[in-house]
């Protein structure tokens, strides 16, 4: 693990954006920049956070974390569906192959937890029937584990807008995937939560909730996006669940809830200026990325150099990604 003076060093050398010339044209998601190469795409994670469908600020080595975590995953995952990963030639860079991205993103839940007016928790408390379709047991407690894992899907959200709640069944009712390629989804989705689970019990954390991006590359469903980050999971602490439950307490997250708390506690849920996060903090949610890329891992987390457009060129140049592929 970096210390604190090694993190509060880096937090002005934070990665926003990177303009490589020649590597156009670019598209900036809330984390990444894409830059369109052909058949291919090339993925830049920065060190941006979102949360509120809002870039909130910039935490030093979270994109090397995500970009490294999820390449390590989709390695650990490769005998359950192949991925969209062509190489990995930089701490922060992805080259993957161009995939048909499905209209659905698939939620897998482990614990029926959440406390929108959308939750699953929510409507359970509140006795909707078969809440997003699912047959649940009566008597579930809240941040409880469900008898066994769900799936919720979504629909992929246009920029400016929210994701739609799906029910299993609608995906198919609605023509968004067609009822073989949905069942095999399904599976796989499920074989990927069950991976996890058992990866992050070993790491002293407990998988939650995930979501899994799938996409289709001639034809055969592919693994895309990043899977089993911060980012893209909800991470509870093991050695405090049982304690924190017992007390009525919320479990403690190790993910970017961490941080979406903080923003809730300053009064900023997603509307007027955005708080300015102190270098303390920052730093604090730096060593929260490092140490569950660790946890689940069993790695050290080994920074590259903070990066810069030209080293990425050059890194890029060096290895050839272009004509790389498996």
């Amino acid at each position: 693990m970096l210390t604190s003076s090694q993190l509060l060093a880096a937090v002005p050398g934070a990665l926003d954006t990177v303009d490589l010339t020649g590597f156009g044209p670019k598209d900036q998601g809330k984390v990444r920049d894409i830059y369109r190469l052909g058949d291919r795409r090339l993925l830049i994670t920065t060190d941006r956070v979102s949360a509120f469908d809002r870039v909130l600020g910039l935490i030093p080595y979270k994109g090397q974390v995500l970009n490294q975590l999820a390449a390590w995953w989709f390695e650990q995952t490769a005998d359950l569906v192949a991925n969209h990963v062509v190489a990995v030639p930089d701490p922060n860079v992805m080259l993957v192959h161009e995939a048909q991205a499905l209209p659905v993103e698939v939620i897998v839940r482990g614990y029926i937890t959440g406390v929108t007016s959308t939750s699953l928790w929510t409507l359970y408390s509140q006795g909707v029937p078969r809440p997003y379709g699912l047959d649940l047991p009566p008597g579930l407690r809240k941040d409880a584990p469900l008898p066994e894992p769900v799936i919720t899907p979504t629909t992929k959200a246009e920029k400016g807008q929210h994701d739609e709640r799906l029910t299993p069944d609608e995906v198919v009712s609605r023509g968004l995937v067609a009822p073989d390629l949905w069942a095999e989804v399904q599976r796989v989705a499920l074989a990927l939560f069950r991976r996890g689970q058992n990866v992050a019990r070993q790491g002293g954390l407990v998988l939650v909730d995930t979501k899994y991006e799938f996409g289709l590359l001639e034809g055969k469903v592919v693994l895309i996006d990043e899977i089993h980050t911060p980012d893209s999971s909800r991470y509870w602490i093991a050695d405090t669940y049982d304690a924190q439950i017992a007390a009525g307490q919320e479990p403690e997250n190790f993910d970017k809830e961490f941080l979406r708390k903080w923003f809730v506690d300053q009064g900023y849920r997603g509307e007027g200026p955005i708080p300015p996060m102190p270098p303390d903090f920052v730093v604090q949610v730096a060593a929260r990325y490092i140490a569950a890329y660790e946890k689940l891992t069993g790695q050290d987390f080994v920074p590259g150099e903070l990066p810069a457009a030209g080293r990425i060129a050059r890194s890029l140049a060096d290895k050839q990604p272009l004509t790389t592929d498996r």
